[in-house]
């Protein structure tokens, strides 16, 4: 079970593995949909069918080197906590948010600001523009070599962030099938579309009835595994996964649910007071089709006013209820999550706990001067 820390009302939770994918990546989606699910903000599981009892590709199991990650909600305060053990610490924060990679998209992402970033080395920020493709291995790879690096220079690295599905790919690896194409995908999804799913379910099930009943006729998970089997001749649970560099421990931001909720609307008024429109404007100014900002939450709500589909205030609300309800669904996914230290407070009423916790468990330093 996780640890519920002082101030919960909880003394103990079930703790589940979920596995919400069949195999790597994520299925890409039928034409007009985005891929893995309704929004963009990172809660579809990439991690393979082995989640529980996969064979790593690397068969030593030396002892991995731990790192601090802070992890919660959107809008519970990991950002502000996060600064003040850096500032304080000595940190560099490692980000794990689907988003923060793309340039441009920084309002809407609640990307730290320029000066932030002058006094907080911040990694895996600003990596690609919002035309090109990321993937779940592409991030693991970066952030495993970011906190090597930091490692290297005698600092710590504090991994912070809200996509669940990265945190679990660090902790757990990535699987090894081939990375889902959408090319390759689009005739099992016209298949889909004509009614023919119990067809490739066959075919998956005389190949792997485990991988079958994995799939659960979750279309993206039958469409992503059947795309595996045909390329490769193998059902994806044939797949083994990357072994994990390193260790985490897990802090969990989890704030009560009305605390979150009045944090999420003041933080959608805010992103509109700051120019979140002007941004839209800007980004389908240089990219029309603009794929990454019409999926994510923040984004696509704000193009349909610009488009004239929706008033100002439409749009404010439309980002509120798309946010809380994304929060919800990052609530559900990191308190089954295993091994989470669960702290029921805001980041910035966390950062004494966090500090001390740090300290007592070896992660960091007494601090800067200490």
């Amino acid at each position: 079970m996780g640890e519920v820390w002082p101030g919960s009302r909880e003394t103990g939770r079930d703790v589940a593995n979920v596995t919400d994918e069949a195999g790597a990546g994520v299925a890409a989606a039928p034409p007009g949909a985005r891929p893995g699910g309704d929004e963009a903000r990172g809660d579809e599981p990439l991690t393979g069918p082995n989640h529980d009892d996969a064979d790593h590709l690397d068969p030593v199991r030396e002892p991995r080197r731990r790192v601090p990650a802070l992890v919660g909600p959107t809008a519970s305060g990991k950002s502000a906590a996060a600064m003040a053990l850096a500032e304080e610490l000595g940190l560099e924060v490692v980000s794990a948010d689907a988003m923060q990679v793309y340039r441009g998209l920084d309002i809407g992402t609640a990307k730290p600001t320029p000066e932030e970033r002058r006094r907080v080395t911040h990694h895996l920020v600003d990596v690609v523009d919002p035309d090109e493709r990321f993937s779940v291995a592409r991030f693991v790879d970066l952030a495993e070599g970011a906190i090597a690096d930091v490692f290297s220079r005698g600092r710590v690295p504090l991994v912070v962030g809200g996509t669940g599905f990265y945190l679990r790919a660090l902790r757990e690896g990535v699987p090894t099938a081939p990375e889902a194409d959408p090319e390759r995908q689009a005739p099992l999804w016209r298949a889909v579309a004509e009614g023919r799913l119990d067809e490739l379910i066959a075919e998956l099930e005389a190949a792997s009835p485990a991988d079958a009943a994995r799939a659960a006729r979750n279309p993206r998970r039958v469409v992503r595994s059947v795309e595996v089997l045909r390329l490769t001749g193998r059902p994806p649970s044939a797949f083994p996964t990357t072994r994990p560099r390193f260790a985490y421990e897990v802090f969990l931001l989890d704030p009560p649910a009305d605390e979150l909720r009045r944090r999420i609307a003041k933080r959608a008024r805010r992103q509109f007071e700051e120019g979140l429109v002007e941004e839209v404007r800007s980004l389908l100014e240089r990219y029309p089709e603009l794929p990454t900002a019409r999926q994510s939450i923040g984004y696509k709500e704000v193009v349909a006013h610009v488009r004239g589909e929706a008033s100002l205030e439409e749009a404010v609300v439309a980002v509120t209820v798309a946010t809380a309800r994304y929060a919800k669904r990052q609530r559900t996914w990191f308190r089954r999550e295993p091994g989470v230290h669960r702290l029921p407070l805001t980041g910035e009423a966390a950062v004494p706990l966090l500090r001390a916790r740090l300290v007592e468990m070896g992660l960091v330093g007494r601090g800067r001067g200490q």
